[in-house]
């Protein structure tokens, strides 16, 4: 049965759209028919930022402690209903459900309560010299998140900024928006204040574009490709607004002649395929030592055979389908420009999985030889494609890895931590995991170069969401 959502939660209430134009989710499994939303215009768009506007001054003067015991009974909701929303991802998205759980409804839950305990704990004045620095919110803020990890985003989003006491309107992914439905839901059952969280949804240069170039709005934060990151600059830049940017990333994972071969390359498949790809960390660019590449080919490859794709919802496969069979052809795409450019194929390809016609899947790939100019080691894909990179000495590694326009995330593998931290410390992005450290939801979240501006969760996320004032006094 079909999902049909035909409302926006504006000032507290679900207000009926008003254009009658729907937009069609898919499941990413079969290609079926999932959900139908509505799609907002400008004059919707203009309506619930005027309403985070309104709200604004009582909700920035309610009590960090207010706010706080706010975020924690919604990140309680959303602990109740992860099996409802982790059913609802895999669909939309196609996270096998068992991972869909954990990661999509289990890291936005820690986000909330997060900070709802920075809001309450936070050193919200201090004094320096003859001055007494005051931090408060930066105002209204247009959050605008993508569909590969949808409801993780809206959380980065949405929980710091109510917690530093900004108000918010959303427009997530028309892609994979039902989720936001469930949090909207949510939301509105806790009693949060009308007006402080506001959302709409519908296409991006639509009611996107207006909610970034409202004048009232105060802050934009972005998370999606480099493409609209920079079109939601060149917008907010035409009244200085603030902008957090989480934009594409096409991280490097070098594996040091001397590291565990084994265990870094099976951690390195599992990294790169990750969502299927659907990663902006995904680590698919792995630099190897070329005295070791059959041996790491072989280990990559016997890795692969165990991603072979499964339905998202009764599968036991680590890995689902893509998201749509926009993303589905766009990846194939990349696949012939890699046989095109001389890269060599060592597992996967075009050709859909055995038995699988029906929704987005790809097969799991991997090339080798693979030189640092080629579009597959450039561009990111966004689907479940390794390409393999040798390099004859450490210097060259660390070259390679900082050769990207991007600066998002990186790995290191060496013998020992301190030898990989070093390593890590000459790498050009926001994040590097070294042995296979795991992901951290305190620690900030960005980029360097054109992986964006700003950084996500933890204080510095928290962080991005204040001014800071200096009161002189005698």
């Amino acid at each position: 049965m079909t999902i049909v959502r035909d409302s926006f939660y504006i000032n507290g209430e679900w207000v009926k759209a008003t254009s009658g134009e729907t937009l069609e989710v898919t499941t990413s499994g079969t290609g079926e028919l999932y959900a139908t939303i509505p799609a907002a215009t400008v004059a919707e768009a203009n309506l619930a930022v005027e309403a985070a506007a309104a709200a604004f001054t009582a909700w920035a003067n309610t009590s960090p402690k207010e706010r706080g015991e706010y975020l924690m009974r919604i990140s309680e909701k959303l602990a109740e209903r992860s099996d409802e929303i982790a059913l609802t991802i895999a669909n939309e998205v196609g996270m096998p459900l068992m991972l869909a759980k954990g990661i999509q409804v289990g890291l936005p839950t820690m986000t909330f309560s997060d900070n709802a305990q920075r809001a309450m704990d936070f050193v919200w004045e201090e004094e320096v010299g003859n001055s007494t620095l005051v931090r408060e919110p930066v105002g209204v803020v247009a959050a605008i998140t993508p569909w590969n990890y949808p409801l993780h985003q809206i959380a980065n989003k949405v929980a710091a900024s109510l917690a530093a006491g900004c108000t918010v309107v959303l427009k997530p992914s028309e892609v994979a928006p039902v989720n936001a439905f469930l949090f909207a839901d949510i939301v509105h059952e806790v009693g949060l204040p009308a007006g402080v969280f506001n959302m709409i949804t519908g296409l991006g240069p639509v009611v996107g574009e207006a909610i970034v170039a409202h004048p009232k709005t105060d802050m934009v934060s972005f998370t999606g490709s480099t493409r609209a990151g920079k079109r939601v600059m060149q917008i907010a830049a035409e009244m200085v607004k603030r902008v957090s940017l989480e934009l594409g990333g096409k991280s490097a994972n070098i594996i040091l002649e001397d590291a565990d071969i084994p265990k870094a390359v099976a951690d390195g498949v599992f990294k790169a395929y990750l969502n299927s790809g659907q990663t902006c960390s995904a680590l698919t660019r792995m630099v190897v030592p070329r005295s070791r590449l059959s041996e790491i080919e072989d280990i990559a490859v016997a890795t692969s055979a165990g991603f072979m794709p499964a339905d998202p919802i009764t599968g036991s496969s680590l890995l689902g389908p893509l998201i749509s069979a926009v993303q589905q052809q766009r990846v194939r795409d990349y696949i012939n420009k890699g046989i095109d450019e001389g890269a060599r194929i060592i597992t996967g390809g075009v050709t859909p999985p055995e038995g699988l016609e029906a929704g987005y899947y790809v097969a799991p790939t991997i090339f080798s030889d693979v030189r640092n100019d080629m579009t597959i080691a450039q561009e990111e894909i966004f689907g479940p494609v390794l390409s393999i990179i040798p390099y004859d000495t450490e210097e060259e590694a660390i070259a390679i890895a900082n050769d990207s326009v991007y600066g998002l995330d990186g790995g290191v593998w060496a013998s020992t931590d301190e030898k990989a931290f070093e390593v890590a410390r000459k790498i050009r992005t926001g994040r590097v995991e070294i042995n296979g450290g795991a992901f951290n939801i305190f620690a900030p979240f960005g980029g360097y170069k054109q992986s964006g501006i700003g950084r996500e969760l933890g204080e510095y996320g928290f962080e991005e969401f204040l001014e800071v004032k200096a009161i002189q006094h005698n």
